[in-house]
């Protein structure tokens, strides 16, 4: 069995734009996010690093899962 990589589609977490967004990562980490781009194959916008946002982005395929709100 070959491992395979998977990713969120793009048209998916499209409709997350300017919402308040929980991210879950393959490596096990999780945050609230707050998206303003998304491209192709990646995701921009705001991460809550705990005491403060940043503006933080991501390829798509690193991300498990997503709920937002």
């Amino acid at each position: 069995m070959s491992a395979t990589a998977f990713a969120i589609d793009p048209g998916a977490i499209r409709g997350c734009l300017f919402r308040n967004t929980y991210i879950w990562l393959n490596n096990g980490e999780q945050f609230w996010f707050f998206p303003v781009f998304v491209g192709p194959n990646s995701v921009a916008g705001f991460r809550w690093f705990g005491f403060f946002w940043g503006y933080f982005g991501i390829d798509l395929n690193r991300i498990s899962s997503f709920t937002c709100f």
